[in-house]
Order: C-alpha cells, then structure tokens, then sequence
C-alpha cells in the first residue's frame, strides 16, 4: 500500500501532526507520499526532502489510499481530486467541526494499524455531475452539493424544473440546492432540507428563501434526471460546487443534473459511525434542555 497524504497547510498544528504520522509510518515501514507544499512552508516541517516529496497531482495519481489532514473543507478538495482519479480518501481532522472526515488526530495509532493490517471497508457515495447546455465549462462535479444561486444581484432569480422531463414547478427564490446524501448535513440543512443517510440513493433539492409558503425541499431517486432553467435580469447567474469551484453564466441557464457513473470512495473504519457522528458533532437527538440541567445541576 503507498499512502498520499494531503494537508491544509493554514490549520494551525499542521505541520507538527504530518511529521508525527510519517514518523509513524515510517516505524510501521508503510510507503507514503507528501506534497512539496507541506515541506517547503517555511522549513516548518522537520522532514527530510527526498523521492518521497512529489507534486499535488502526483499524489492523486500514484498513491493507492489518499490521507487527507485538515477539516471537512480540506475533505471536499481532496475528494473531489480522488473522484476524478478514483482513489479512496481516508480524514483526519484538524478542523472545528469535522463532520465528513472519519477520524481525529487524535486516533492516529488506530488508523494507521487499522490500515495496515487492512481492516477497513469502501464505502461507495454518490457524487453529483452537471452539464450545462450551451456553455463550454464542461462536466461539473460535486461531492457535497451544487448550488444554483443569484450571485452578486440583490434580488430572487427564477427556477423552472423539471424531473425525466416531467415539468415540477416554477418559483422564485436566492437560489436551489441540489444535494447528494452527503452533502445532505451541508448547505442544504441550514435550509430546511432532510438529513439522508450517506449510502441512500437519493438527490434532494433544497430552495434558498423561496418567495411561497408552498415551496419546500423534495427528495428524489438518484436514477432521475434534474434540469433547471434559471432566469435573472442580472448580467450572471452563478453556480458553485461543494462551496469550492464556482462558475458564472449568461442567463437564462440551462443545466442537466444527474447521479455520476463513477462513485466517491471513502475509507470506513470501526472507529466511528454515522449515528455517533451525528450525535456528536451536530448534536442530533440530543435533548439540549437536559444537558443544560446537567451542567446548572454541578454548580
């Protein structure tokens, strides 16, 4: 096994954690790859450079398990980039929150006997492509979701769908979430929209402040196929994937939404689980009023 490891080098501790890992590895005597961005910021990083050292895009080409250390945006970026070369991506976080990544740094030891030893499975999670007619941006990828939104106009857009080329509806609002059921504890839930479990086989469309009472989020199959017409009397309508990779386009825009052929490949381990996750980081479940009497109860 020849590991890639990917980190955000802004995350404070960055620089302390990747060395303690290849150390680790190094005594473990498991191959590794790191990105000359790590080693040459400032010469923080206490590692020797040598063959091991390789640019960004050769990580993803040559290593067989993708490491990503930093948080659940460093997670996005490296998935994306694993996606298109269909390697499997393992996090550690070093971020606050930390929802997507499967371990913390604080499990290092676990993670690095779990994989040598090979006791892990692939998870395989669906990934969203969008295709926009008349536009040469080309196949547009999200892990997490694909946001249409009004851009920098003040006011609504308009946003006609259609499902398998059955008409939906036609409203006004900021803008459309189109979410896989990762990204589905994203963007999307701050609007209103369902949590979905990871493995489902679902796309939910999620509306951003639609001017209707009436207008709420749908959960879809993932064999069907999405396409939005937006209309603005702005010069732009703009189209970000995953909050990373943003897109402007001449209005009216036409795109075509659809489950990708190929999956994402997570990395899942016995060291946590969705539920606990969820529990955890967003608090799911959680009576609130009860920890408060808890804590009021100590004083």
């Amino acid at each position: 096994m020849l590991i890639g490891i990917i980190a955000n080098i802004t995350k404070e501790k960055v620089f302390e954690v990747v060395s303690s890992f290849t150390e680790k590895l190094k005594r473990e005597k498991i191959d590794y790859l790191i990105t000359k961005t790590i080693t040459e910021k400032d010469g923080k990083l206490s590692l020797k450079i040598s063959e091991d050292v390789i640019s960004d895009d050769e990580i993803y080409e040559r290593s067989d398990v993708i490491i990503s250390v930093g948080g659940d945006g460093t997670m996005l970026a490296t998935a994306y980039k694993a996606h298109l070369k269909n390697k499997p991506v393992l996090g550690l976080n070093l971020g606050k929150l930390g929802f997507l990544v499967e371990t913390d740094v604080s499990q290092m030891d676990s993670v690095i006997d779990l994989l040598k030893r090979k006791e892990y499975s692939i998870e395989e999670r669906m990934v969203l492509s969008g295709k926009c007619k008349k536009n040469q941006t080309g196949e547009l990828i999200a892990v997490n979701d694909l946001v249409i939104e009004k851009g920098g106009w003040p006011k609504m857009i308009e946003l006609s769908v259609t499902v398998d080329d059955e008409y939906v509806t036609t409203f006004s609002a900021d803008g459309l979430i189109i979410a896989t059921p990762t990204g589905s504890t994203g963007y999307s839930l701050s609007t209103g929209g369902p949590i979905v479990a990871p493995t489902t086989k679902a796309i939910t469309l999620s509306p951003i402040s639609p001017h209707s009472l009436t207008v709420k989020p749908i959960v879809l199959s993932s064999e069907q196929v999405i396409k939005i017409t937006a209309n603005s009397p702005h010069k732009d309508i703009q189209i970000s994937c995953d909050g990373q990779r943003v897109y402007k386009f001449i209005p009216p825009l036409e795109i075509t939404i659809k489950k990708s052929d190929r999956p994402l490949k997570l990395i899942k381990t016995s060291l946590t689980t969705y539920f606990e996750t969820l529990r955890k980081k967003l608090l799911w479940g959680i009576d609130v009023r009860l920890n408060k009497v808890k804590t009021e109860g100590k004083d």
